[in-house]
């Protein structure tokens, strides 16, 4: 096997898009041994064949996946493995570019309708990174493209009273979804639940990106909320996620108190799924609505430079533990 080809010699775009689908089998728990299809790959990451297949030998390279004539593509190593996996890192980056964006629309010195070309000047960008992040942003609900090549951004949570009020409504709606009598627990998609925030627990708290670990909290309590088969409460936590997802990106707190919380935040969640498969649903609603009480007071107090004299002695900020 040839060395893997050096920074200097790979596209910026490949180690990006190769760290990306190191991430997507982590999340999806793929095994040694499953194939990855090109065309799956495209839909999931929104570049072309291309790339996706260069991105590909590079991790052949670097000994992630394998790959057999006429068969493609497959991972080639467990998910321990794959995190001894070095990817040189990248200034600009989609998900640097992407945040960039993000920062300017939280402190709000973006307009409400922006051009491509506003955007690149600003930050110095090609035009198809500037498209890349604004797709992503219209995927995730935070902005649309107008006719022509201008972009309009959607209205978000983007004050400490409307995050605040967020977690009044979900400790209002999450819990009670636990307590309708058509909710049913979804053994295959608890499953997924519980090996992601596992994975999590075992490296991904310090490892995964903002966005990714956004979106595995998301997935936790939309999967719970689904299971109560009410299309009204499962639209209003989505709806509420997409809005409150640029607070979320652009808070600033302290690194090692947002790990711990993360830490306890997980292992929360493991606990919910576990009374909800035991059958304590109303043991659960109470415990979810603890759990997302003390998330609004670290979120919304602590986290904007108020006290956390509030918060249950069981959730304040804690020493990290070695996992």
């Amino acid at each position: 096997m040839s060395a893997p080809a050096s920074p200097s010699n790979v596209s910026a775009l490949i180690p990006t898009l190769a760290r990306r689908i190191i991430e997507m089998i982590r999340r999806e728990g793929y095994p040694v041994g499953h194939r990855l299809t090109e065309q799956a790959l495209c839909d999931e990451l929104d570049v072309s064949r291309s790339p996706v297949r260069k991105a590909l030998q590079y991790l052949e390279q670097l000994g992630a996946l394998g790959s057999e004539p006429n068969k493609g593509f497959f991972v080639a190593k467990d998910p321990a493995g794959l995190r001894r996996i070095v990817l040189p890192a990248s200034e600009e980056s989609d998900e640097a570019v992407y945040m960039k964006i993000l920062q300017d629309r939280v402190s709000k010195a973006l307009p409400d309708e922006i051009s491509e070309s506003d955007l690149m000047q600003r930050h110095d960008l090609t035009r198809l990174q500037v498209q890349r992040a604004l797709n992503r942003m219209a995927r995730e609900g935070m902005a649309d493209r107008k006719p022509g090549r201008g972009w309009v951004f959607r209205d978000v949570l983007n004050t400490v009273e409307a995050h605040r009020e967020s977690y009044r409504f979900r400790m209002i709606i999450e819990p009670a979804a636990m307590l309708e009598p058509t909710f049913r627990i979804d053994k295959a998609a608890f499953a997924r639940i519980r090996r992601e925030q596992r994975q999590l627990l075992d490296g991904g708290i310090e490892t995964w990106s903002t966005s990714e670990r956004f979106r595995a909290g998301c997935d936790c309590h939309e999967t719970i909320m689904a299971c109560s088969h009410n299309r009204f409460l499962i639209e209003a936590l989505r709806g509420v996620n997409q809005l409150r997802r640029v607070m979320e990106y652009g808070k600033h707190t302290d690194a090692a108190e947002d790990r711990a919380r993360l830490y306890r935040q997980c292992e929360e969640h493991l606990q919910l799924l576990d009374l909800l498969e035991a059958g304590e649903r109303m043991e659960a609603s109470h415990l979810m609505r603890e759990h997302l009480n003390v998330a609004r007071i670290l979120k919304t107090e602590t986290s904007f430079g108020q006290d956390a004299d509030d918060a249950p002695s069981r959730f304040r900020p804690h020493p990290l533990t070695s996992k």
